[in-house]
């Protein structure tokens, strides 16, 4: 007799509220479905370990498209349900079977059985393509079948049914197309074929499907039949990889395979620099499978790219970008993890503050940079390739959250030397320091014959020391935030003093300085954007060079007006070299004439400005004083 029952929980509108809440795209019916026969599957399986008698020869889910009726229905051998069951999981929204099969398990103290879901809602996604759903189903339990319909209203009915074999069969009736919509195209078999593929391709059983096939024709039938269309048969073909590659142990996967999975995987027509396997087993439970691209990917420097993992969990499909999975510095890695203890419905929200999460990303993080620095110190070839596309999201990392990741990072990044001509590590660097070096220099510049070229190198190469080049405009943000490396402090060349002459020679420009104290304050009164003049203690051949104080640097004013923000200046501090002939010639231009004199204090100060690549504010003014000194007498 037919029983009709209304729903447990509210109707429809929270029937709908629930569907579209957690699903965003249509297509996933299909996913759940299928996880739900696993799941049952799974359930029969563990039962037949005590009970030979419930086992079947075979275990698979069959997805069969009528194409005529506008019927799909997926079929099952799995462990079926009573009419109870039924009520319980059907008939009350959120009522999860499989999490009480798994609190049952855990009462008997038996293994850990892998189920896929531990949310009872997977099945109403049936009713975002379907106006109706039956579910025929045999329970292994009692041998009666039962058949459950619904049009997802308020009610459903449940009837006796006739069913052979053990297991469940559910029907969808799918709805009509519409302009926006359509329902017809899961009918297809390339349709079920991309589904599958993209969402269940690792369920451990067999997912089959009715495949067209085409007869093989002889050569000379061909040309008596050219006209006629060619013969066909249907084939019952498995849709589904089944095995994960992520699943197998490490040593079972060759580099091809790993190679030819990215490439398909990820849409990349070369190989990887390298791939991270991850296999964790314990508390928590999971599997990675991670490349780091060759190249960056087309879309890396677009809007369009977005950091993030795949997600899987017990091999079904969940998220196609988990940014929650992989910290923005590593964004270039692609991949996939693969974890036991995550719901198969788990939402953005959830996914923010699930512990499980964290803990999978950290130790990912974690592989990566130990990657990295096996790379580094085996294949330094390889590493400065990687670095050369790759390194600047390392030094971000180093910079964001105010070097937060310093200790992790510092010593995977490399920089140009100036005396060894190559990139080298911070430890690398002070490694090959002379005795009584006290810091590790460091210069913006675009290159080696930039930086060369500047005033303070001078001292600089007479002592022997080497310099870093920063050409990223990052570089010097990252050292601000570091601040020293194994207890040796960074120091700019144009920043603070050098401590690089001897402490008479020092005494000798601190005493000089007193005596000079009047010419430098005339000279400080005609340069109203310096905010000093001092003698310097770091120049040998140049007259004269630019420095400031300890804090922003004349290259991180650079990168910020680049950013519109050019009402922020670094301090300008004028160094004048008191043993150039031409610190003589001011003074006594000063003595003769003081207006000349200032003229004299631009000139110089405009080319310490040039020297750091900094425009005057006023060039046309520079010109005209350039001009007045050749037409002097």
């Amino acid at each position: 007799m037919k029983e009709k029952k209304k729903f447990k929980t509210e109707t429809k509108r929270l029937l709908d509220m629930m569907i579209n809440s957690i699903y965003t795209h249509k297509e996933i019916f299909l996913r759940e479905l299928i996880s739900n026969a696993s799941d049952a599957i799974d359930k029969r399986h563990y039962l037949s370990l005590t009970d030979s008698e419930l086992s079947a020869p075979e275990y698979k889910i069959l997805i069969e498209a009528n194409k005529e009726d506008h019927i799909l229905t997926i079929t099952d051998n799995g462990v079926g349900m009573t009419k109870e069951e039924l009520e319980q999981h059907l008939g009350t929204i959120a009522k999860s079977g499989s999490k009480e099969f798994m609190e049952a398990v855990a009462k008997e103290n038996t293994p850990e059985v892998d189920i896929i879901g531990q949310f009872g809602v997977g099945f109403y996604s049936a009713f975002m393509v379907a106006k109706k759903v039956d579910v025929l189903t045999k329970s292994v339990k009692e041998g009666k079948a039962y058949l459950f319909s619904s049009e997802g209203l308020e009610s459903y009915t449940i009837e006796e049914a006739e069913k052979e074999d053990f297991g469940t069969i559910i029907t969808l009736y799918l709805r009509e197309d519409t302009e926006d919509e359509s329902y017809s195209k899961y009918l297809e078999e390339y349709e079920i074929r991309e589904l599958v593929k993209k969402y269940s391709d690792y369920v451990r059983y067999p997912i089959q499907t009715w495949i067209t096939k085409y007869d093989d024709v002889k050569e000379e039938e061909d040309k008596d039949k050219e006209d006629k269309e060619p013969k066909t048969h249907v084939e019952l073909e498995t849709i589904n990889s089944m095995l994960p590659i992520w699943k197998k142990n490490k040593s079972e996967v060759s580099e091809e395979e790993l190679n030819t999975f990215y490439k398909s995987k990820f849409m990349d027509y070369q190989d990887p620099i390298t791939s991270i396997h991850i296999n964790v087993e314990g508390m928590l439970t999971y599997n990675a499978l991670l490349f780091i691209p060759k190249k960056p990917l087309y879309d890396f420097y677009t809007d369009r790219n977005e950091r993030g993992l795949q997600l899987y969990t017990k091999g079904v499909f969940i998220l196609d970008k988990c940014k929650e999975l992989i910290p923005e510095y590593l964004r270039f890695v692609k991949g996939l993890v693969d974890s036991a203890d995550l719901s198969l419905n788990i939402s953005r929200e959830m996914l923010q503050e699930d512990r499980a999460i964290k803990k999978i990303a950290g130790n990912v993080e974690k592989k990566i940079l130990s990657e990295l620095g096996r790379m580094l110190k085996n294949d330094r070839e390889k590493y400065e390739t990687f670095f050369k596309d790759y390194g600047i999201n390392l030094k971000y990392g180093l910079y964001e959250d105010y070097g937060a990741k310093k200790d992790q990072l510092k010593d995977l990044i490399i920089l140009q030397s100036y005396n060894q001509d190559k990139k080298i590590t911070f430890a690398e660097y002070k490694e090959a320091m002379p005795e009584g070096q006290k810091a590790i220099y460091y210069a913006s510049g675009e290159n080696k014959d930039a930086v060369g070229k500047l005033p303070q190198m001078d001292l600089i190469k007479a002592k022997g020391y080497d310099v870093f080049i920063l050409a990223d405009d990052v570089d010097e943000f990252m050292l601000q935030v570091l601040k020293e490396y194994d207890s040796v402090p960074f120091k700019s060349l144009n920043q603070g003093d050098l401590d690089l002459i001897d402490e008479e020679d020092s005494k000798k420009i601190d005493e000089l300085k007193e005596t000079k104290k009047p010419l430098l304050e005339k000279i400080k009164a005609a340069l109203p954007n310096v905010k000093d003049v001092v003698l310097s203690k770091r120049l040998v051949d140049a007259p004269c060079c630019l420095s400031n104080d300890s804090g922003l640097s004349f290259e991180m004013e650079r990168v910020l007006k680049n950013q519109n923000h050019t009402e922020i200046k670094a301090d300008r501090i004028l160094e004048l070299n008191p043993n150039h002939p031409v610190f003589a010639k001011l003074e006594e231009t000063y003595d003769n004439d003081e207006e000349l004199g200032n003229t004299y204090a631009k000139i110089l100060y405009t080319q310490a400005l040039l020297m750091e690549g900094i425009l005057p504010d006023n060039p046309q003014e520079f010109g005209k004083d350039v001009c007045d000194l050749l037409l002097k007498k």
